[in-house]
């Protein structure tokens, strides 16, 4: 229930934590995705101009020149709005807060393609100028499997018109979307399509299937099959070998990602990332699990905490346990951590 007198959106990515959040539409347009509950009981609708315009002047009196430097459009399609009227609002957000810097939203491949390379410069001129866009995969296959309603063209070609616009680009992968299946095609396409555009930051999750989602289903049908932690770092691990000619930055940096010391920048740093996917992948089995399941639960937060004889110990006890009531699930025990998080 809102505590403030305009009206917010459910959702907005980990790095608009401090933002100013506008909300511009109510929902997705697709919401078919397999793999996404966000917005499941949610009809979308856009709001109309002058009521967006009302909840701006409310939350500029509401927060009482508070001087916000990022601005965050909910929910998942502001390029739904017309041009003009989005050009229209991005001016009077800016009035209404001198202040900003930075606004963004999601971008979604299926609507930004529709924009043409002017109307993207333009927008990106009037203000809007980062763009998260849930890219998922680069794999065609992996993409028709989720429900996606997108080609990789499609992303690739509305990602890089965004950024010659002017815009910074952000671009979610999901590990383990392809499941033991197409692992190897996720891997290797995602990476194509992410060196074609090479975007300003590359932004990692780890799959967590959600209750009520359709890749439940799936997996209920047989159709896909989660891999296990180890697996889903190897993905990794060729994700990062074969991102080539770029100059982005990339990291683990949500809580459902298991090693969250992995960011850096690229080139140089694509060393260092590959180093703590080895790192963890040589470790021996009793130890891979400590480190799982300890991070899992929060014990630990980087593999460097591995060295504190206390947090092993805590580590090592909590394994113990789950032998002790659910042998042979620790996988399935993994996973729901996981999807309790996302």
């Amino acid at each position: 229930m809102n505590t403030v007198p305009f009206e917010l959106g459910p959702i907005r990515p980990v790095d608009e934590a401090a933002s100013l959040l506008i909300r511009t539409t109510r929902g997705c347009p697709w919401n078919r995705c397999e793999f996404c509950v966000n917005y499941k009981d949610m009809k979308f609708s856009m709001r109309p101009l002058d009521e967006v315009k009302q909840d701006i002047a409310a939350a500029a009196e509401y927060y009482n020149d508070q001087a916000f430097e990022t601005c965050f459009l909910q929910d998942g399609d502001s390029f739904l709005m017309k041009t003009a009227e989005l050009i229209e609002l991005l001016t009077f957000l800016k009035q209404a807060f001198p202040k900003l810097k930075r606004v963004s939203s999601y971008g979604r491949a299926q609507t930004m393609i529709r924009k043409s390379a002017q109307e993207m410069r333009d927008i990106c001129q009037a203000g809007l100028n980062k763009l998260y866009c849930g890219m998922e995969s680069g794999s065609d296959k992996v993409l028709k499997k989720m429900n996606k309603g997108v080609t990789a063209a499609d992303i690739s070609t509305s990602s890089r018109r965004a950024k010659e616009a002017g815009m910074s680009i952000s671009e979610f992968i999901i590990l383990g979307l392809g499941g033991q299946e197409l692992w190897e095609e996720h891997a290797r396409e995602t990476a194509k399509v992410l060196n074609q555009i090479n975007p300003h930051f590359i932004r990692v999750l780890t799959i967590g299937v959600k209750p009520g989602s359709g890749l439940l289903r799936q997996m209920q049908a047989g159709e896909y099959t989660l891999q296990a932690e180890k697996n889903i770092i190897e993905e990794q691990r060729l994700l990062i070998e074969d991102l080539n000619g770029i100059t982005s930055h990339y990291a683990n940096h949500h809580a459902v990602d298991l090693l969250m010391e992995a960011r850096g920048q690229f080139p140089q740093d694509k060393p260092r990332l590959l180093a703590i996917m080895d790192r963890y992948l040589s470790l021996p089995e009793e130890d891979r699990i400590n480190f799982t399941l300890g991070r899992r639960l929060g014990i630990y937060q980087r593999l460097d905490d591995m060295g504190s004889a206390h947090l092993r110990k805590q580590a090592a006890a909590e394994v113990l346990k789950i032998r002790a009531s659910c042998s042979g699930r620790m996988e399935e025990l993994f996973h729901h951590l996981r999807a309790r998080i996302v």
